[in-house]
């Protein structure tokens, strides 16, 4: 799990604290409240153009647009599906690094999926990107860079589906939602994943202002980690990956579990739950005679149950993106069906996902690396 070592990004406004921004704006021979200045450009006015900062002197605008924003992500492909209402952008960072993200407008929200990782060390067969291995880390700004950039298109209007003249935005021309589900498992790369949380969530101009409860982490499992998340303070959801209701066939689909078993994982999200009163998402995508027959259906019914049914949970069935080349393909829609009526027969709650931007690979944990494959 643990990430090779490469070059790390250089430092950005988006790394910081408040603290550690105005010292670092005093570092630079200027006043502190020059930071204020910063981040009301950056969070607040989403502005990086020096050019636009005209309330600070001509003379200082490059000076620490170059000191504190550079540029960490660049476009190498933007693709558009569901009439221009998903768009997935492939990034290049730094060294060379592709990762993608992907801004979904609904009719009453706007959600991006981001990495949290270049490429994933979780191996699970299924996943595109986990067959690519893990390349390194995000930094916490090249995460909070992904949702910015959403957030200025929005701004732009390049987003098909928004409000019409005069009519009520809603949660149609912000970002609402930012879900960690994009390249990588978010809780291996721990402090830069809780650090853009906190980025994301601290009120404007400081930060982005979201609400906590727009936020979604996902992770395959990795218990110690996830405890650690209950205790941080942040309401946010967590959503497990589980995929597999018995050991036997978790431990192919999603290897860590040789580490942390299905016992162990959802006893760690029932703990989430209890901790933070939040409702915990149990992550299953349904692929076809591996994971979806009925009895399996009734075995995660069993699992979740013998917990408790006072809310804590709710299972979101996920139909399989299929990957050029792979063996695995999604699944009947008489089997879902079937998956459906099972768990709801057992009174667990249950939906089966919308997935968006399938024309594209752009379905959230599904980024396929094609770009990668072909050497873009």
């Amino acid at each position: 799990m643990t990430a090779p070592r490469r070059g790390k990004p250089p430092v950005h406004w988006a790394d910081l604290t408040p603290a550690e921004r105005r010292e670092s704006v005093e570092a630079e021979g200027q006043r502190a409240y020059r930071a204020r200045q910063l981040s009301s450009h950056y969070f607040e006015g989403l502005r990086t153009d020096p050019a636009e900062w005209t309330d600070l002197p001509p003379a200082l605008r490059d000076q620490l647009s170059a000191k504190f924003m550079p540029t960490l992500l660049n476009p190498v492909k933007t693709s558009l599906a569901d009439a221009g209402t998903t768009v997935k952008t492939l990034w290049r960072l730094h060294d060379g690094a592709l990762v993608e993200s992907v801004l979904m407008r609904y009719p009453d929200r706007v959600t991006m999926c981001v990495s949290s990782q270049a490429g994933c060390g979780m191996a699970c067969p299924f996943c595109a990107t986990g067959q690519g291995g893990l390349q390194r880390n995000m930094s916490a700004a090249e995460i909070v860079e992904q949702v910015v950039d959403g957030a200025r298109r929005l701004g732009r209007g390049e987003i098909a589906g928004g409000p019409a003249a005069g009519e009520d935005p809603g949660g149609r021309n912000r970002v609402s939602n930012v879900v960690f589900m994009g390249m990588g498992e978010p809780l291996a790369n721990y402090k830069a994943v809780v650090g853009a949380v906190r980025q994301l969530t601290t009120p404007t101009p400081d930060g982005l202002g979201m609400s906590a409860r727009g936020i979604t982490i996902s992770t395959v499992g990795l218990v110690p980690r996830m405890q650690q998340l209950a205790q941080e303070g942040i309401p946010v959801t967590l959503a497990l990956s589980l995929h597999a209701p018995d050991d036997e066939l978790r431990d192919e689909l999603v290897p860590i579990n040789t580490r942390w078993n299905v016992e162990e994982v959802v006893d760690a999200a029932w703990e989430y739950a209890k901790v933070t009163k939040r409702r915990v998402s149990i992550e299953y995508i349904l692929i076809r005679d591996i994971n979806d027959q009925a009895f399996r259906a009734d075995l995660l019914a069993k699992v979740l149950r013998r917990r408790g049914n006072w809310g804590w949970v709710h299972v979101n069935l996920i139909p399989l993106n299929p990957t050029p080349g792979s063996k695995w393909t999604a699944s009947r829609r008489r089997d879902e069906d079937e998956f459906v009526r099972r768990l709801e027969a057992k009174g667990v709650p249950v939906t089966v996902r919308d997935t968006r931007g399938r024309e594209i690979d752009g379905a959230c944990g599904q980024l396929a690396a094609t770009e990668v494959d072909a050497g873009v």
